[in-house]
C-alpha cells in the first residue's frame, strides 16, 4: 500500500517536451513574462502587428522604433476587454469595478459628480418579467415545496425550468425578451408623465422643475426572462445638479415607480392567431435609497447598492440558465453544446421566430444565444454620473504620467493591424502564472 507520511513531499509535475521546447524558442524569456504580467491576467488578448517609431521633429533622430516581430511574444498584446465573466474574468473584473464607480458617483458624488446628490431623491427599483408558465422554483421558508411537490436545494439545475415543458409559452417568453428594451423606453416615458401629475404641471414642462437620471443592468432570472435592477434619482432642473423641488420626495418617486411599471405597455406581432402585448410582472420591487439605513434596517450603503447592481453588468445568460456566451451560425451547433432542454427550447424558438419576415427588425436569429434580448446590459442616462469611456481615459491618463513621454517635438508614426485572439497553449499557461489572481466580488475599491 502506499505511504501515508503526512510530511512527504507531493511530486509537482513537470513541463512536457513539448513545452520547454516552445518556452526555449522565445530570446527573451524574461521581456516575455513581463509582456505577458502587462495583460493583468488576460485569457483572450488581442495580437496586433505593425510597427511604433518615434522621431525628433528637429534633428530627424529616429528616438525609438518598435516592431511586433521583434517583441518577446512575437506581438503587440492588448485586453480583450470582454465584460462576460466566462469569457475572460480579468477584464471582466475591470468592467465591473468600473461600472461599481458610475453607479456610487451617481449615488453619493465623486468622479466630477457633486457630493450634494447623496441628498437627491433615490430608489432602488427591480422590475421584473411577467410568467409564461408554472417553474419549478424555491419558496421563502426553506421547508416550502415547490408546486412539483419536492423541495429544491439552491444549486438544482431544475429551477427555473418549466413543470410542463410542452404548455409554456416559450414564444411569450423570447419576444418579452426581444420587447424589453421597448418595454423599459416606454416604462420611463410614463414615469415622467406620472411625476408631472403628481406635481400638478404639464409633462411638457417638467424638465424645468426636476429631471429624472438612472442607471440601470439587465439580469437574466434562471427560467431565462430579463429583469431590470436600477437606481433612479430626482434633481433639479438645471445641468449642476441642482437640487429638485421640495414636492419631489423618495416616497413620491417609489409611488411613481410603482405606477409607471403597472401601465407600461409596448404590443407585439400577431403570432399563430394570438396578439401579443408586453408588460412587467406583478413583482415590482422599489426601496428607498438612504445614506446609512436601508431596506427596513438593515445597513446597506450606496456602496453596498452599487456593488450589487455592478455585479450583475458582467454576467449573461451562460451564468442563469447555462446556455451559451457565444453566437451560432447554424442552429445545428447546438448539438456539440451542454445546455439544458430548457435552454435549448428557448434557442430554438428564438431561432424558429427569427425566420419570419415581420419579425426581421427583432434580429433573432443573431441574438438566439441571448434568449431573444439584443438590449445593452449596462445603460444610464447622461445626467446620472460619469461614463466608461471617461474612466479609461482616467487610467490611461494615470498610465502615461508614470510612463516616460517622448519630448514635446517628438512626431510619433504608429500602424498596427488586428492579427487574432488568445495565445498559444503555452503561452496561456505562462500568462495565467504571471497574470495574478482576479479578485473577487466583494473586494471592489473606491478609486
Amino acid at each position: 500500500m502506499p505511504s501515508h507520511d503526512r510530511t512527504a513531499t507531493i511530486p509537482r509535475p513537470g513541463p512536457t517536451t513539448a513545452d520547454l521546447a516552445a518556452f526555449t524558442s522565445y530570446r527573451d524569456l524574461s521581456g516575455l513574462v513581463r509582456q505577458l504580467s502587462s495583460l493583468g491576467g488576460c485569457t483572450q488578448p488581442i495580437r496586433l502587428e505593425g510597427h511604433h517609431t518615434e522621431i525628433n521633429t528637429t534633428t530627424g533622430e529616429i528616438l525609438r522604433h518598435l516592431h511586433s516581430a521583434k517583441m518577446p511574444a512575437g506581438h503587440l498584446l492588448i485586453r480583450c476587454g470582454n465584460r462576460r465573466t466566462t469569457r475572460c474574468p480579468s477584464c471582466a473584473e475591470l468592467y465591473r469595478q468600473d461600472t461599481y464607480q458610475l453607479i456610487a458617483a451617481g449615488l453619493r458624488g465623486g468622479k466630477n459628480i457633486p457630493e450634494q446628490v447623496a441628498s437627491h431623491p433615490r430608489v432602488f427599483a427591480t422590475l421584473t418579467a411577467p410568467s409564461y408558465g408554472p417553474v419549478h422554483g424555491r419558496r421563502s421558508s426553506t421547508t416550502a415545496r415547490c408546486r412539483c411537490g419536492h423541495t429544491h436545494p439552491k444549486d438544482d439545475v431544475a429551477l427555473g425550468t418549466p413543470l410542463d415543458p410542452d404548455r409554456y409559452d416559450y414564444t411569450g417568453a423570447v419576444l418579452w425578451n426581444a420587447h424589453a428594451p421597448a418595454l423599459w423606453a416606454r416604462f420611463m416615458l410614463h414615469l415622467r408623465r406620472t411625476i408631472a401629475a403628481v406635481a400638478g404641471i404639464p409633462q411638457r414642462l417638467l424638465s424645468r422643475y426636476a429631471r429624472v437620471s438612472y442607471a440601470k443592468v439587465a439580469e437574466y432570472q434562471r427560467r431565462g426572462l430579463i429583469h431590470f435592477h436600477s437606481v433612479i434619482r430626482l434633481d433639479g432642473p438645471k445641468g449642476d445638479y441642482t437640487p429638485p423641488p421640495s414636492w419631489a420626495t423618495p416616497e413620491m418617486l417609489a409611488d411613481a415607480i410603482r405606477t409607471a411599471a403597472a401601465i407600461a405597455c409596448v404590443d407585439g406581432p400577431d403570432i399563430d392567431r394570438r396578439a401579443y402585448s408586453f408588460t412587467f410582472g406583478d413583482q415590482i420591487d422599489t426601496k428607498v435609497i438612504q445614506s446609512s439605513a436601508f431596506e427596513g434596517g438593515t445597513t446597506i450603503t450606496e456602496g453596498k447598492v452599487a456593488g450589487y447592481v455592478a455585479k450583475y453588468a458582467t454576467k449573461g445568460t451562460e451564468g442563469a440558465t447555462g446556455t451559451l456566451d457565444h453566437r451560432i451560425k447554424l442552429i445545428a451547433e447546438l448539438r456539440q453544446e451542454d445546455l439544458s432542454d430548457h435552454a435549448a427550447r428557448m434557442i430554438r424558438t428564438a431561432w424558429a421566430l427569427g425566420a419570419r419576415r415581420d419579425l426581421n427588425h427583432l434580429r433573432l436569429r443573431a441574438w438566439a444565444h441571448m434568449l431573444g434580448f439584443r438590449g445593452h446590459f449596462s445603460t444610464k442616462t447622461r445626467t446620472y454620473s460619469t461614463t466608461l469611456s471617461a474612466l479609461r481615459h482616467a487610467r490611461a491618463a494615470w498610465h502615461r504620467r508614470h510612463t516616460p513621454a517622448p519630448g514635446l517635438s517628438t512626431l510619433v508614426l504608429a500602424h498596427w493591424a488586428f492579427d487574432g485572439t488568445g495565445l498559444p497553449p503555452g503561452l496561456e499557461h505562462l500568462a495565467a502564472l504571471v497574470g495574478g489572481p482576479v479578485r473577487q466580488e466583494g473586494a471592489t475599491a473606491d478609486a
